[in-house]
C-alpha cells in the first residue's frame, strides 16, 4: 500500500527554516568557544576541546529551538492546535465510529491488579452502544515469571467473563521474548491484525480514557492517510518524592518542546511506543523490523522500535503525526533514581542501534535526521564528561583561570549553555506564570515557583549524574557487554544505602576528584566547579533521600512538585484510587 511521499512548500519552508536556526546557533556557540580558548592561539587540546563540544551541541541546539517555536506558538497562535495539527481541532467529537479498533497492552512481569485496575476504568468509558462493538481489548504478555504467570492467567480469565457482554478482551502469553515489544506485537499482528483496522498500545504504565481513545480514532477515520497518532502523554499523581520532581520538570519542558516539533516536523512526527494509534494496514505491510548484527555477526532485535516504525511508516507514504496537547493520557514514571537509570540505559542502548539504520533505503531525509538525533541524545554524554574532565585538568595546568580561557567569553559561553539546556523547563514554567488558569492549576503562584526553583536546583545536579551512566553504559556497550530488555519495578520503595553506593561510586569518586583539583589549584572556581559537578558528589545522597517514603510525603503536606491532577483531580484518575490521592486531603 505504498504512495507517492508528497512534499508540503509550507513545511519544507518551516524545516529549512528550522536546520538553519540550528545550524547557525551550533557554529555561533563553537565560535564563542573558539574565542574563549584562543588566549595564545588553539593548541591541541583546545582543538579537542571544540571537538568534544560539537558532538554535545545537536541535542541542545535543537531542544532550544523547538522549545522557542512552541513557546511563541502557545503565547501569539489564536489556536495553537490548528497552528501545528489542523485535522485534530476540525473533528466531529461525536462522529459514529465506523472503524474497529485494537486496544493493545503490552506486559512483562507486571502486577495483574495494577494493570486490572487502569484497564477497567478505561473500559468503563468505551462500553457504550456504537463504541463497544468496534473495540477489542488484547493483553499481550511477555511475562517469563511463572508465579506471575498464574496470576496474570485468573486475572485476566476473570476480566473476559466479566466483560463477556460488554467487550471483547483475549489474554495471549508467549513462552518467549522474542524482538521485545515490537515482536509482542507483530505475533498480534500476525494473528489478529487483519480483523481491525486501527491499533492503539499501551504500556503496563499506560493509562488513557475512553474519550482519549476516541479522540485519535476520530482523527484517524477521517484522515485516510494518517498512519500514525501520539498522543502527548504526562505523569500520573504519585507519592514518590523522586517522581514528584522528575515529572514535574519533565512537564514542563514537554509542554513546548513537542508543540515546536509539531510544527516543523509535522508529517514526519515521532512515537514514543505507547499512548498512540496507529494504522494497521500499513504497519503490517511495511512496519516490519529488520535485524541487526553485531559486530561478531550475532543477530540483535531493535530495542527502541518506536520511532523507526514512525520512520518505516512515513517511508510507506502515511502521515506521523503528534497531538501535542494535554489530553488524559497518562503514564507512571520510575519510582527512584536507580529505576529511571534502568530504563534510561535501556533506551540508550535502543537509540545507538540506530547508527546502523542511517542507511535505510527510501526514507526522507528528515526520518534520517531524527534517528541521528535520537543517537545525539546520549552520544552526547560522553562528550560532556570527557569535555568537563580534559576542560578540568587544563585549567588546573594554567597558571591563572585567564590564561586557560578569555574570562568575559568563557562566562558567556557558559551561562548561555546553561540557559540553552534548561530551557524547555524555563519556557513551560514561563508560559504557565503568564497564565492564570494554569497557575491556579498547578497550586497557586507561589507554591509552583517554589517547586520550579528546587526542581531546576534537581536538574542541575541529576544531569552530569546522568551523562557519567550514558558514558560508563556505553563503554561497556564496546566491550560487549549488553543491557536487555529487563522489568521495571514500579511500586514506590526505599533505596539501601548499600545499592546507592554499589550504582553511584564512581560518580562520587569524579565528582570529589575535579572539585578537589580545581580547590587546590584554582579556589575561585570551587563554586562554579559545584555547580557543574555538585550532582557526581551528591549523587548517593540524592537517590537514598529522594526514594525514602518520608520525603515524598513531605512534598505533599507542602504541596510541592503539584501537578494540575492534583489540584483539579479528573474523575478518570480518582477512580484508580491512587495512594497520591489517599495521602492527601481533598
Amino acid at each position: 500500500m505504498n504512495q507517492k511521499l508528497k512534499t508540503n512548500p509550507s513545511m519544507s519552508g518551516r524545516r529549512i527554516l528550522f536546520g538553519t536556526l540550528v545550524i547557525v546557533t551550533m557554529i555561533g556557540m563553537l565560535w564563542l568557544m573558539a574565542s574563549a580558548l584562543a588566549i595564545n592561539g588553539l593548541n591541541v587540546t583546545d582543538i579537542a576541546l571544540l571537538v568534544l563540544f560539537f558532538f554535545t551541541l545537536p541535542w541542545m541546539a535543537t531542544g532550544f529551538w523547538n522549545s522557542t517555536i512552541g513557546f511563541l506558538i502557545w503565547r501569539f497562535a489564536d489556536d495553537p492546535l490548528s497552528t501545528v495539527i489542523p485535522m485534530a481541532s476540525n473533528i466531529d467529537p461525536h462522529a459514529p465510529i465506523t472503524t474497529s479498533t485494537a486496544i493493545l497492552l503490552c506486559i512483562r512481569n507486571e502486577s495483574p491488579e495494577r494493570l486490572e485496575r487502569n484497564l477497567t476504568a478505561t473500559l468503563k468509558d468505551l462500553a457504550t452502544p456504537g463504541i463497544a462493538e468496534n473495540i477489542h481489548v488484547y493483553v499481550l504478555s511477555d511475562t517469563n515469571d511463572e508465579n506471575c504467570a498464574q496470576s496474570e492467567q485468573a486475572c485476566f480469565d476473570a476480566m473476559t467473563q466479566n466483560w463477556k457482554d460488554r467487550i471483547s478482551i483475549t489474554y495471549r502469553r508467549r513462552t518467549n521474548n522474542a524482538g521485545y515489544k515490537a515482536g509482542n506485537i507483530a505475533d498480534f499482528c500476525n494473528r489478529w491484525g487483519h480483523q481491525h483496522d486501527f491499533a492503539i498500545t499501551l504500556d503496563a504504565d499506560s493509562f488513557m480514557t475512553g474519550a482519549a481513545i476516541m479522540r485519535l480514532i476520530r482523527i484517524m477515520q477521517a484522515n485516510p492517510n494518517l498512519g500514525l497518532l501520539q498522543g502527548l502523554v504526562v505523569g500520573m499523581p504519585t507519592t514518590s518524592g523522586f517522581t514528584r520532581m522528575f515529572q514535574f520538570g519533565m512537564r514542563l519542558g514537554m509542554r513546548s518542546y513537542t508543540m515546536g516539533t509539531a510544527w516543523w516536523q509535522g508529517d514526519c512526527g515521532p512515537y514514543w511506543g505507547h499512548n498512540a494509534v496507529f494504522r494497521l494496514a500499513p504497519f503490517i505491510a511495511e512496519c516490519d523490523l529488520p535485524v541487526l548484527h553485531d559486530k561478531d555477526g550475532t543477530p540483535q532485535h531493535i530495542l527502541s522500535h518506536d520511532q523507526v516504525e514512525a520512520v518505516l511508516m512515513r517511508r510507506a507514504g502515511f502521515d506521523v503525526r503528534v497531538f501535542p496537547q494535554e489530553d488524559e493520557s497518562w503514564e507512571e514514571n520510575p519510582p527512584t533514581l536507580i529505576e529511571y537509570i534502568r530504563r534510561d540505559l535501556r533506551w540508550c542502548e535502543g537509540n545507538l542501534q540506530y547508527l546502523q539504520l542511517l542507511n535505510l533505503p527510501g526514507i526522507k531525509l528528515i526520518s534520517r535526521q531524527q534517528l541521528l538525533n535520537a543517537v545525539f541524545m546520549f552520544f552526547g554524554s560522553p562528550a560532556w564528561i570527557a569535555m568537563l574532565v580534559l576542560g578540568t585538568i587544563m585549567l588546573a595546568s594554567s597558571p591563572t583561570p585567564g590564561e586557560f580561557m578569555h574570562q568575559t567569553a568563557g562566562m558567556t559561553l557558559l551561562w548561555l549553555t546553561i540557559f540553552m539546556w534548561y530551557w524547555p523547563k524555563f519556557a513551560g514554567g514561563l508560559d504557565v506564570l503568564i497564565r492564570q488558569d494554569q497557575r491556579k492549576a498547578f497550586g497557586g503562584t507561589l507554591r509552583f515557583l517554589s517547586g520550579f526553583t528546587l526542581e531546576m536546583l534537581f536538574s542541575i545536579l541529576m544531569t552530569p549524574i546522568t551523562w557519567l551512566n550514558h558514558s560508563i553504559f556505553m563503554t561497556g556497550l564496546v566491550f560487549g557487554k549488553k543491557s536487555g530488555w529487563t522489568g521495571q519495578t514500579r511500586e514506590d520503595h526505599s533505596v539501601p544505602i548499600v545499592a546507592a553506593i554499589r550504582q553511584f561510586w564512581p560518580h562520587t569518586l569524579l565528582g570529589i576528584f575535579l572539585i578537589g583539583v580545581l580547590a587546590l589549584t584554582h579556589p575561585q572556581c570551587v563554586f562554579l566547579a559545584s555547580i557543574l559537578f555538585g550532582g557526581l558528589v551528591l549523587s548517593i545522597p540524592l537517590a537514598v533521600m529522594t526514594s525514602r517514603p518520608g520525603f515524598g510525603r513531605l512534598l505533599l503536606r507542602w504541596g510541592l512538585f503539584n501537578i494540575p491532577e492534583e489540584n483539579i483531580r479528573p474523575e478518570a484518575l480518582v477512580q484508580l484510587d491512587l495512594a497520591a490521592y489517599q495521602s492527601r486531603h481533598p
